[in-house]
């Protein structure tokens, strides 16, 4: 279907009830809809915003485009969850209705102060001849819906495009930064700073300066924060070209992990590392909350087209996971509280081939030596999604070519880690595989979408062990 522009333009408040129910049966038909996912009620889903914890809960919210698995007028729709793992629908948060977002509530973070939830999002306004307008806004949560508070960065700086976006709000020495995602005029992508002490004004305090001068054309969904002492900005470029086995997908996430001076601006840092070498991973934002540093990533990717497409939706968000700076490693492990949704386990077995008919739902654990090894994942007759490992290499591979309906095949059917493998951690839900790797090393996320037919787990390799539990 060609969406006009009107037609992606349109705004929730426009939507009769019926049109919205004619959509919601049209999506509850796909094969594919989620287990224990976050996943759109109907249309397309999808940055991660506004992830914060507030009044006992975890609270997030999405880019949500409600008519069709397109990118039109984006809303917020919002979530919240006791433990990251139950989520409750709080419905759509933010409606786009002010000049400065009149084509788009576009991202933006979460943080509290004086006991209420604050956002800082990007309004997205066209003018009669298109051209963009991004303007800064904060807004505080108020019965379950996003109020407008001010217009707090009505311009672009000197500089830079309109490509610009996506801010990070966190309070320092009492003091509010934000960080935003930038294009220069030259077209090249990069973040900048402001800083304030009211929400109200904020100064610009310059561009961070890193090692990454020419890193593609834009940068989007900056997040900074500390962990283990060091400084860790995420982000993700587009425009990178492939190299080796990195960079394949259309657009990438990664980190780099330093220092940055707050007078300078100064990143001192290590080299750009990816976040996920799967297919379908994109704009993460993180929270913290006890200590702990929660990520959550767009499990999908812009402009590509997805088999849900089909029934009215795309996407979902990715399990949260707990981050760790080990060695210079960012590690990620999916939460320990993901295991309140096992329920019966289907598996608990060792040697040099395993069989057996998997649920549809489940999280599995594999256990190896470090030797050579192939775990198929929903098998049929004529499907599998293959992982494979090769000690002399060192190369871990996930193979999505057979694994059900084709997609986005013109970015490869493969993905390639180079690391040593002893184990593996998945999470299979209807139409998604997450795995991690050794103990949070390295993470794929894909999406898969099989056939309705009766599927099984195949191991063959040295001898190893598979624990597996169904989830409901």
């Amino acid at each position: 279907m060609n969406w006009t522009k009107a037609e992606r333009y349109r705004s929730l408040r426009d939507v009769s009830a019926l049109e919205m129910e004619v959509l919601r049966t049209k999506t509850a038909a796909s094969p594919w809809r989620f287990g224990y996912h976050i996943q759109p009620p109907t249309g397309l889903l999808n940055d991660p915003n506004g992830f914060a914890y507030y009044d006992g809960e975890y609270h997030l919210f999405y880019q949500w485009f409600p008519l069709g698995p397109v990118h039109g007028l984006k809303h917020w729709y919002h979530v919240s969850s006791p433990d990251l793992v139950h989520w409750t629908d709080r419905g759509v948060a933010l409606v786009p209705e002010t000049k400065e977002d009149s084509h788009g509530a576009y991202s933006g973070s979460g943080f509290v102060v004086d006991d209420t939830l604050h956002v800082m999002y990007t309004g997205n306004h066209r003018t009669d001849d298109w051209t963009r307008h991004a303007s800064q806004i904060i807004g505080v949560l108020r019965d379950g819906v996003i109020e407008r508070r001010n217009v707090a960065i009505p311009d672009i700086p000197a500089g830079y495009t309109e490509h610009f976006r996506d801010p990070k709000v966190w309070e320092e020495d009492g003091a509010y930064y934000a960080i935003v995602g930038a294009q220069r005029t030259d077209e090249t992508g990069c973040v900048v700073l402001y800083r304030s002490t009211d929400l109200n004004e904020w100064t610009f305090l310059g561009e961070v300066k890193t090692e990454l001068e020419r890193f593609g054309y834009m940068w989007e969904c900056p997040d900074e924060f500390e962990l283990n002492g060091r400084h860790v900005l995420i982000f993700s470029p587009q425009g990178i070209e492939p190299e080796g086995h990195r960079y394949h997908n259309i657009y990438q996430s990664g980190y780099v992990t330093g220092t940055l001076d707050l007078e300078t601006l100064v990143f001192t840092h290590e080299s750009f590392e990816e976040l996920d070498f799967g297919f379908d991973f994109y704009a993460p934002q993180t929270t913290e909350h006890d200590g702990r540093r929660i990520l959550v990533g767009w499990m999908g990717l812009p402009e590509i087209e997805y088999p849900t497409d089909r029934y009215g939706w795309a996407h979902a968000l990715t399990l949260p996971r707990e981050l760790s700076l080990e060695d210079g490693v960012l590690k990620q492990r999916p939460v320990l509280e993901m295991k309140q949704l096992r329920t019966n386990q289907f598996a608990d077995e060792s040697g040099t081939h395993i069989e057996m008919i998997s649920p549809k739902r489940y999280e599995l654990k594999l256990s190896t030596f470090g030797e050579d090894f192939e775990l198929e994942l929903l098998k049929t007759e004529e499907e599998s999604l293959v992982i494979r490992y090769e000690k002399d290499t060192r190369e871990l591979t996930i193979d999505r070519t057979n694994a059900g309906e084709p997609f986005a095949t013109e970015f490869g059917t493969t993905r390639t880690k180079v690391i040593d493998v002893t184990s593996l951690h998945l999470f299979v839900d209807s139409s998604s595989v997450e795995c991690f790797v050794n103990d949070g090393d390295a993470v794929a996320t894909l999406r898969v979408f099989p056939s309705d037919d009766e599927k099984r787990i195949r191991f063959v390799g040295a001898e190893a062990s598979l624990v597996g539990w169904k989830y409901e």
